[in-house]
């Protein structure tokens, strides 16, 4: 079994195995593993932790980055408020007082903090206000959305990104999820259609597999931006994560529903 751990002693690297003896309950999967930083005050989740919480909805998950990071590409469910006033962006932030309000004053709600991945200092700095402020249930996703996406987690893009990637971006790829006669109808500018009925369960089948022979997903280079929209964001989600199964890692899906896309990107 391969072991991935983050150890602090060369700032974060992945080592291949622990020194001294191995057993069952030091030996961890990739999805298992945290950043185990020494001396932190809050604890750690792992991928395979945050999983359920997600599902589940057993915390809240808040985005420790800016509005504008958070808008082009976040982690499904997770919410994000603006950022302290007056501090430099290296020293960025969220505001705890706007989390404070946004959990109604409950301080022994059960919260998970990320932000962009193991030398990201945001989500630290935010669960030491939180601390400060007297939250008493906090844990952090140090591994953020890096290590998210390079184990196959579907990231969600927001309208006003879509736009501004759209308008801004002309190497990104954006795909039509919905049937292709809704597509040939009317759809947006330079899309492409990956229809979630052509989909079939497995890797290199259906339709996803020829988009890659045919050049709608690009053939030589998976870090292109991908951004799959469709009737709702059901559907685009669905589309979405075939595409991460492709290996495509900078994917995201739009949760909103056509209309509202067709009405803002021209």
């Amino acid at each position: 079994m391969d072991i991935a751990r983050y150890r602090s002693g060369g700032r974060g690297q992945c080592v291949g195995r622990p020194r001294g003896p191995v057993s069952a309950e030091t030996v961890k999967t990739i999805a298992q593993a945290t950043l185990e930083e020494p001396n932190q005050k809050t604890s750690e989740v792992s991928t395979d932790e945050l999983r359920p919480i997600l599902a589940d909805r057993s915390a809240i998950v808040f985005d420790a980055r800016p509005p504008k990071e958070y808008a082009l590409s976040h982690i499904p469910g997770a919410v994000n408020v603006s950022g302290k006033s007056g501090l430099p962006m290296s020293q960025y932030v969220p505001d705890a007082g706007e989390i404070i309000h946004t959990l109604g004053f409950s301080k022994a709600s059960s919260i998970v903090l990320y932000c962009s991945g193991p030398f990201c200092g945001r989500s630290k700095r935010l669960s030491e206000e939180l601390l400060a402020a007297g939250f008493t249930n906090l844990r952090r996703y140090q591994l953020g959305i890096p290590v998210w996406r390079a184990l196959g987690g579907a990231t969600q893009i927001e309208l006003e990104a879509v736009a501004y990637v759209h308008g801004m971006d002309r190497s990104a790829v954006f795909i039509d999820a919905r049937d292709s006669e809704q597509f040939q109808e009317t759809t947006l500018p330079r899309a492409v259609n990956v229809p979630a009925s052509g989909l079939e369960r497995g890797k290199d089948v259906g339709d996803v597999r020829r988009a890659k022979d045919d050049g709608r997903l690009p053939k030589e280079d998976h870090n292109t931006r991908v951004i799959v929209f469709g009737r709702d964001g059901a559907q685009a989600r669905v589309v979405a994560e075939a595409v991460i199964g492709e290996a495509f890692h900078n994917v995201a899906f739009y949760g909103g529903t056509f209309e509202s896309l067709r009405l803002r990107v021209k």
